[in-house]
């Protein structure tokens, strides 16, 4: 395997009041075209998509880490999210020697370099590349429980605390994905 090579991370869903966490770790490699990569957030829906099947078919290697709304709950988000991405690094196999870029401030605990970039996903290919994988699959996660649990529309808000979702929180409940941890659930809890 070649060595020195970055290995971008970052992660997907901190925010959502249901579902899991998701982080991705990705290796672009020298030979990649990193043209019109960029933090997921600033590009639209089909050109995630685009770019998450270019990335698939194209980086040296590409891996996903996943908490569940469970393990949030047990853990914080914080703890969460870092597990994810240790996940992710650890779900790649056959690289000995290769340099952790983490988006935001803290690193996982892995045993690479690792260096945590603010606005890395906007500064650094691998770690954008890292954004939209995480993205696109949490994405994609989060309409396969829309099919198991319809009434909550999941498929429209992807578990984020939208006014929709938390009318369909207050009249149907709570399913399995729900963080119970997250307000407003945490308090909606505290009055039953």
């Amino acid at each position: 395997m070649q060595d020195n090579l970055i290995c971008g991370v970052d992660e997907a869903g901190r925010g959502p009041l249901a579902g899991p966490v998701y982080a991705a770790a990705v290796i672009l490699g020298p030979n990649f075209n990193r043209e019109g990569l960029r933090d997921s957030k600033k590009l639209s829906e089909s050109k995630r998509y685009f770019l998450a099947e270019h990335i698939k078919k194209n980086a040296l290697a590409w891996s996903v880490g996943i908490c569940s709304a469970v393990e949030i709950d047990e853990l914080n988000i914080h703890q969460a999210t870092l597990l994810a991405m240790q996940r992710a690094i650890y779900a790649l196999s056959g690289f000995s020697s290769i340099k952790i870029m983490v988006d935001g401030l803290f690193c996982p605990n892995v045993d690479f370099s690792c260096e945590a970039i603010v606005k890395g996903d906007d500064k650094v290919p691998e770690i954008s590349a890292a954004s939209i994988i995480a993205k696109t699959e949490r994405d994609i996660k989060m309409i396969e429980i829309d099919k198991v649990y319809p009434a909550y529309q999941f498929k429209k808000h992807k578990g984020y605390p939208t006014k929709l979702h938390i009318e369909m929180i207050k009249s149907k409940g709570l399913c399995e994905y729900h963080r119970k941890s997250f307000s407003p659930i945490k308090e909606m809890l505290a009055l039953q």
